[in-house]
């Protein structure tokens, strides 16, 4: 694969960092870096691959030349800046939620719809981080025996709340003030059965974008599903607990072959020695 030059979008948040380690880790061949972020953020540095980087500030104008844009700033920022990314001829990777449920454009899990990836038209949408977890799994079930229902209690880190979550939890751990709370309530020793806000139905965003998005990229719109998403102070790993109910027989040891041979899965599950998943 040849170089390309990259933006990062949002690069001096959580997730933003998090890109930049992983495209170091996977050694991505990149020949220009360009670090996008906030007025407020622009002007520090940030180092990728042993070289400092100028952080600069978020424009219009920002990706002429830009052949790959990683775009981790919120669904208003994709919004307002996506379009003119793909417009200087970049394509958009977005991990917001501001297309995943757009016509034509995919929401892909690389491990459960590559296929999807080609009818791009400069955009393609990361799923929430909770959905893309429960799909590659459930990938193989239902290919297999057709899901038909699907009950979901997810355990979900503060890290998923982006800084001030993070914040928040380790200043109350420290028991230390902090006046940029992210949480309506404590979070320390503390649960919150709450992620995004909640709509008239009861459910909150997070739970409907379980819902929404699981159906998309399992290109099923019959599977019925009810998520409770929690926030837990975690600092790092999502949980879930997902019931699945199938359309045709099945036997547990064979779900339990398939999902042990399903690339990106360790299957845990060994209950009398307390083998089991741990975030």
């Amino acid at each position: 694969m040849s170089s390309l030059n990259v933006a990062v979008v949002g690069a001096t948040g959580l997730v933003g960092r998090k890109l930049l380690q992983v495209l170091e880790e996977r050694r991505f061949p990149v020949a220009e870096l360009r670090l996008l972020a906030s007025a407020r953020s622009a002007g520090r540095s940030m180092k990728f691959n042993g070289k400092e980087y100028p952080v600069r500030k978020l424009e219009s104008g920002s990706f002429e030349g830009v052949e790959l844009a990683l775009f981790s700033a919120g669904a208003s920022v994709s919004k307002e800046f996506a379009p003119a990314a793909v417009s200087s001829g970049a394509l958009v990777i977005d991990n917001s939620s501001a297309y995943r449920m757009e016509e034509g454009v995919p929401l892909v899990v690389p491990e459960v719809n590559p296929e999807e990836i080609a009818k791009h038209r400069g955009i393609i949408a990361n799923p929430n981080c909770s959905t893309i977890q429960m799909v590659v799994p459930l990938k193989p079930l239902h290919d297999r025996w057709k899901i038909k229902r699907l009950v979901i209690a997810t355990y979900q880190s503060v890290t998923g709340g982006g800084k001030r979550a993070l914040s928040q939890l380790e200043s109350e751990l420290a028991k230390e003030p902090n006046p940029e709370r992210k949480f309506p309530h404590a979070i320390a020793n503390n649960v919150l059965p709450q992620i995004d806000v909640f709509f008239e139905d009861g459910y909150s965003r997070e739970e409907l974008k379980m819902k929404d998005e699981t159906r998309k990229i399992l290109g099923d719109a019959s599977i019925r599903i009810t998520a409770t998403c929690v926030r837990v102070p975690v600092v790092g790993g999502h949980s879930e607990a997902v019931n699945v109910e199938f359309e045709r027989p099945y036997d547990l040891d064979e779900v339990r072959s398939v999902l042990g041979k399903t690339p990106g899965v360790c299957l845990q599950d060994d209950l009398g020695r307390s083998v089991y998943p741990m975030p």
